[in-house]
């Protein structure tokens, strides 16, 4: 499995890697096949380490150099008979490590349930056949076909001839926060991940278009999988608090030591009992601890933590909390890794108005006015802007659904922000479902970069008297290629009208 890993895939033919995998890439396995290599290599998931039992991590709790020399000064104090003190310290104790470990396991079930939940599903050709199925069952040399909103699988080397349009989301695996468009041409051996075109990789999301892929590693053997054993075997950093607390701690320690045996040989000198001047000294040392400190640490780090999680985001360990406060500088190459990826139209232009568009993110929730007033516009009063939003909604390939109390895209940024433009409009029957259904797609033309624009045709119905209507087709693209398409422009009462290219250009 190792020599499988090591493989150049993207500097491969297509048709070496199909005889490579033992595959068709027309009819794929068959199921006896497929049964084999499941039950040889094992299922598509990647190995997880096995977590501390939660004794150990209760234990773990009391694994810091403050707490050691309370839990020696606990146990003094009782040995002197001061059993009320040796009872607070202890108390403190417990109380430390009980909060840090209930939130500990409270990050660690949250994980458990989130791994559970993130099931994927793949559609694979077997036998010639398409089927749905789940992804852990999947083996190399089988035939996955991609469209938009699935998540890949595994990792593919695309099929040629069967790549169309395909453009994947590789933010989670490379931090590119821009979909990448890919091919199934060759590319030399030293090409780099992020570059590797030809490639579609697990854990990443295809955003457009379709394609077909032969799997050529499974599981651990996947980038994805090759970055998760390492983060499994990075060694724990300190952080800053828990760098700061352990020098404190040595510096407590060996200063409480210090003044104990000053005190203690100054009783000595004095003739005191040995036996009372000890005791003393040690009442001295005891006294000196801060058994406060630990426990308001935690208490503040339990705090931040639950903050944190009012947010969304899940901390396993209390000190990380602080590691997030006492950040200074973020290095980021890529707007996408801090932004939410987020894309929203805010202005349209229309032969002889400008619209501007409130709200903000993939809510539907805003209005659309012309620009300096303040009423919303009705779309069947602007004919351009209505045939605009509704050529948006149409001419694509996107589509937005509210999960759990927010709104999510599926599919490209821009074209995700098109379909939220119309919907502002939804009361005026922009709505892109309905849009759909009224206006059924009967071909497409996808966009290409080479092209600079995306085509779809539709049908428009009947007219009141039965006739008929012709078809629409609705381009959208970047302006120098859909200009060269026009002669002509829709003013806002949506007659025909000559186009003024240079303004627009200008």
């Amino acid at each position: 499995m190792s020599t499988q890993s090591a493989i150049s895939w993207h500097a491969m033919p297509a048709g070496d890697i199909a005889h490579a995998v033992s595959s068709d890439p027309r009819t794929g396995l068959d199921a006896a096949e497929a049964a084999t290599r499941l039950a040889r290599d094992g299922p598509n998931v990647i190995t997880t380490r096995r977590g501390r039992p939660w004794w150990v991590r209760f234990l773990l709790q009391f694994h810091a150099p403050l707490l050691y020399i309370l839990l020696v000064a606990g146990l003094v104090t009782w040995w002197i008979g001061e059993y009320a003190d040796s009872a607070v310290i202890i108390g403190v104790l417990i109380a430390n490590a009980v909060i840090g470990f209930v939130q500990e396991q409270k990050a660690v079930t949250a994980i458990d349930a989130l791994a559970r939940s993130m099931r994927i599903e793949a559609t694979v050709r077997r036998d010639g056949v398409r089927h749905r199925v789940d992804a852990a069952v999947l083996v190399s040399g089988d035939v996955v076909l991609l469209e938009p909103g699935d998540k890949v699988p595994a990792d593919l080397r695309l099929i040629d001839g069967k790549v169309k349009d395909l453009h994947v989301d590789e933010s989670t695996l490379t931090g590119e926060s821009k979909p990448v468009s890919k091919h199934s041409g060759c590319l030399p051996p030293e090409t780099v991940l992020a570059d590797r075109r030809n490639m579609a990789f697990a854990s990443t999301l295809v955003t457009r278009g379709a394609a077909e892929g032969l799997v050529v590693a499974v599981a651990d053997l996947t980038e994805v999988g090759r970055i998760s054993e390492m983060i499994a075997s990075a060694t724990g950093v300190a952080t800053p608090l828990t760098k700061r607390i352990a020098s404190f701690s040595n510096l407590l320690l060996w200063l409480i030591i210090g003044v104990a045996a000053i005190a203690f040989a100054v009783g000595i000198a004095r003739g005191n009992p040995a036996s009372d001047v000890f005791m003393a000294a040690v009442a001295l040392a005891v006294g000196a601890i801060p058994e406060g400190l630990p426990a308001a640490i935690t208490i503040m780090l339990a705090i931040g933590v639950s903050r944190m999680a009012r947010k969304k985001a899940i901390i396993r360990r209390l000190p990380a909390v602080e590691a997030l406060g006492s950040t200074t500088v973020i290095c980021s190459d890529k707007t996408g890794t801090l932004t939410q990826n987020q894309m929203t139209v805010c202005a349209a232009w229309c032969v002889g108005a400008e619209y501007e568009f409130t709200g903000s993110g993939y809510s539907p929730e805003g209005e659309v006015r012309v620009a300096g007033q303040t009423e919303p516009v009705r779309a069947d009063e602007h004919a351009a802007l209505r045939e605009m939003l509704m050529c948006g909604a149409l001419c694509n390939d996107a589509s937005i659904t509210a999960r759990g109390g927010a709104w999510q895209a599926q599919g490209d940024p821009t074209e995700a922000a098109l379909v939220v433009a119309s919907q502002k409009l939804a009361s005026d029957g922009l709505n892109s479902a309905e849009l759909t259904a009224r206006f059924p797609r009967l071909d497409v033309i996808p966009f290409e970069s080479d092209q600079q624009f995306m085509a779809t045709l539709h049908e428009r119905g009947t007219e009141a008297l039965g006739h008929t209507l012709a078809p629409v087709i609705y381009v959208k693209g970047s302006v120098e290629r859909v200009l060269g398409m026009c002669d002509s422009a829709m003013s806002l009462n949506g007659k025909s009208v000559p186009l003024d290219q240079p303004t627009i250009r200008s």
